[in-house]
């Protein structure tokens, strides 16, 4: 890199590699010449989106795409306060739910504070922490022998807790690893937080829970101001394409969110798509049911062909392949399976 054109560039900017997404299948056609490809990198919905998306953007007026989007989302807000039973102001919205980890990273993160959170848990959690210049604490993971393999150790997070953290990241379900916590202990933990810190339960996942599973985290807003919840519309909805998610937390914390949030980060035909695919449970009850048993059916023939996988909650499972796995990697790109 030139010293010159980086000289003024942060540090925390400087020691970044760039997120990895999945490859586009049009990439992986264009360097292999494979037709039909595969796509599994990025966890989307196999079934799509739901009908009433479809329906909704072809009644779109396309005479207004001279027309900023509305830079408030009033009316994708109002149905999200319907559906999770909180107050509009109590919503910030983003493009996609990654959107909503960096303006935590913004608002609360700098030089001489620190981000907290487990090892094996979203890529995008370090970026933004050091983007910010703070520092990162990386929890262990519990260990192979765990109930919970690879999982986040909540009591491994309260002992690592210092004075200069200010937020931790807590992934439930965990991607990359489908690994889950009991409701019972993620309360435990938030009553053990100074109100000072802030707490981000990233739940992009949270749909393909078993219900018996999920925390009603919207319930515990009214009990820590502190909590930050984020959801997205780009799993179970299928709307990946549109990148819309959202965090649910205190009005005062929305606030000082939504004051680093660009005012047009959700284009127009993006709110039409999340309004009308909120409406739509029907089909998200039918995505949960195909990927739940679908996973049952991978799990099964993995298991036959001796490799074991981690339980997971989420709609993806991690396979463990007791070995380096580049080579598979590169033979899977091959058979056209991304």
């Amino acid at each position: 890199m030139d010293k010159q054109l980086s000289k003024n560039a942060l540090q925390g900017v400087l020691g970044l590699s760039p997120y990895q997404p999945g490859m586009p299948i049009e990439e992986l056609q264009r360097q292999l010449g494979v037709s039909n490809a595969v796509k599994l990198a990025s966890n989307e919905n196999p079934l799509g989106s739901s009908p009433k998306v479809k329906q909704a953007l072809a009644a779109a007026a396309l005479g207004d795409l001279a027309r900023y989007p509305d830079g408030g989302g009033f009316r994708l807000k109002a149905k999200l306060a319907e559906y999770h039973g909180v107050k509009p102001n109590q919503i910030t919205l983003g493009n996609g739910s990654n959107d909503i980890l960096e303006f935590v990273s913004r608002v609360y993160l700098g030089p001489g504070r620190a981000a907290l959170f487990s090892a094996y848990a979203f890529a995008v959690y370090p970026l933004a922490a050091q983007a910010q210049q703070a520092e990162t604490i990386v929890v262990p993971a519990n260990p192979a022998d765990h109930a919970q393999a690879y999982g986040h150790d909540l009591k491994g997070f309260a002992n690592a807790m210092r004075d200069d953290v200010s937020v931790v990241f807590i992934a439930n379900p965990n991607n990359p690893t489908g690994t889950w916590l009991p409701p019972a202990e993620i309360e435990a933990f938030l009553d053990s937080v100074s109100l000072e810190v802030i707490v981000v339960l990233d739940e992009a996942y949270h749909d393909y829970q078993q219900k018996e599973l999920r925390p009603n985290s919207e319930k515990w807003l009214k009990k820590y101001p502190n909590l930050i919840v984020t959801r997205t519309f780009s799993k179970v909805y299928g709307l990946a394409s549109m990148r819309v998610g959202y965090g649910l937390s205190h009005p005062d914390v929305a606030d000082l969110l939504n004051r680093v949030r660009q005012p047009f980060n959700n284009n127009s035909f993006a709110l039409i798509a999340a309004e009308a695919a909120l409406d739509d449970q029907d089909f998200v009850r039918k995505s949960v049911e195909v990927n739940s048993s679908e996973m049952a059916r991978l799990e099964t023939e993995l298991a036959s062909m001796g490799l074991s996988t981690l339980p997971s909650q989420a709609n993806f499972v991690t396979i463990n392949f007791e070995r380096d796995t580049a080579d598979i990697h590169q033979a899977l790109l091959k058979k056209g399976i991304i």
